[in-house]
């Protein structure tokens, strides 16, 4: 018997398990993948993540892998650069983009180090049901063997096609069309910071990562992905060119390396994040499209919610845990709203005068464009921008 069961060990799974465990908890965590391993990923924490990882005593496992900060953003558009660093949270002003299986990989021995019982290359097939109708535990397969466990918790950390909510049956609360599609390339010898270009149907940004490479992404509007799938070497090469000739140059004496990877499935929902004896977190629960890089930062604090919220009831009162676990549920909604629109927003790749009169303005001034920053970054609001310094220059 386990107090909770976490099905999902990257970046929302595994920080789930590590925080139940080192609160007391016997927390079993499985995964279909063995570790490390990789997978399809913007990497970018920003900087609320960066101060979670920090929290959490791993942000110097990560810097010891030579993933480099992030410390000087750039953001073109139109007749628009703007260039700096937010304020940061916490003492933390730089991001970080980790490989995944740099990152995931360190998430998982934190918390096996925790006293988390982890099985990894494991599947889920059935979540197990009292006479109410509670969820009580998990059937699955490990190595071949059939396995049956219990806990008053399930959580689900499987990501996007997650089975823990069709199991469940969590519908969509909000769900909105695909907005883009995008392809990733790795590139070495092109020397970069977080850069990121916008021009009306394309967006292009390089983040650099582990190893001295940096990846490279393009986006395009979801209404071209047939097209853009038919070639899409050639495709990103001349939305990189189109939409920043600059960028494009560099890569002239770079080299790509691995293979040109991308997805036209960036799905924008919300579900149902809790019921009797389960919980969603990180993109099982929620997830929109990759442009604004924000799905590894949110993950880390849906964990730290779910722990907060419900960690102190497992094995108590299923009432008083189901109560937590809404509580939990509307600050998830809560929190990640602002985020959700912002995103639409900029998905829609359409740069509109209003938006580049104030951006203009924000150029204009360093604090102005360190607050512009933090609001990438989720530790700012579009309130906190509007100073009388901004509506002056307006």
């Amino acid at each position: 018997m386990f107090d909770a069961i976490v099905v999902g060990a990257r970046c929302a799974g595994a920080p789930t398990a590590m925080l139940l465990a080192r609160a007391g908890h016997r927390v079993l965590m499985l995964d279909r993948a063995g570790f490390p391993s990789d997978t399809l990923s913007t990497h970018l924490i920003h900087q609320p993540g960066v101060a979670a990882l920090a929290r959490w005593g791993v942000l110097d496992t990560i810097r010891a892998t030579g993933c480099p900060p992030l410390d000087r953003a750039v953001y073109e558009v139109a007749d628009i650069r703007l260039e700096g660093c937010g304020r940061g949270v916490e003492g933390q002003r730089a991001g970080y983009a980790p490989r995944r299986y740099v990152l995931d990989a360190v998430l998982v021995d934190a918390a096996v180090a925790a006293g988390v019982d982890f099985r990894e290359r494991s599947s889920v097939t059935r979540l197990l049901h009292d006479d109410t109708g509670r969820v009580i535990g998990v059937e699955g397969s490990h190595g071949g063997r059939p396995f049956t466990e219990r806990a008053p918790l399930v959580i689900g950390a499987d990501g996007m096609r997650s089975t823990v909510a069709r199991l469940a049956k969590a519908g969509f609360t909000t769900s909105d069309p695909r907005l883009t599609c995008a392809y990733y390339g790795y590139w070495e010898d092109v020397p970069a910071t977080l850069e990121l270009y916008e021009s009306p149907g394309s967006w292009v940004a390089t983040v650099p990562t582990n190893n001295e490479a940096t990846l490279v992404l393009a986006y395009f509007p979801q209404s071209r992905f047939d097209e853009v799938r038919a070639d899409p070497r050639s495709a990103y090469l001349r939305q990189i060119r189109a939409t920043a000739p600059a960028l494009y140059e560099r890569l002239q004496g770079g080299r790509r390396v691995e293979r040109l990877r991308g997805t036209g499935d960036q799905q924008n929902f919300f579900r149902r994040a809790t019921g009797p004896g389960w919980a969603l977190v990180g993109d099982a629960g929620h997830h929109k499209d990759s442009i604004t890089a924000r799905g590894i930062s949110d993950a880390f604090l849906q964990a730290e919610a779910l722990v907060r919220h419900a960690g102190g009831l497992l094995g108590g009162d299923p009432d008083k845990l189901d109560e937590a676990l809404r509580n939990y549920a509307d600050e998830r909604d809560a929190f990640l709203a602002p985020g959700y629109e912002a995103t639409l927003s900029a998905a829609q790749l359409a740069p509109h005068e209003q938006r580049l009169s104030l951006l203009r303005a924000v150029s204009k001034d360093p604090e102005l464009t360190s607050i512009y920053f933090d609001m990438v970054a989720g530790t700012g609001t579009a309130g906190a921008l509007y100073t009388p310094k901004l509506l002056a220059l307006l």
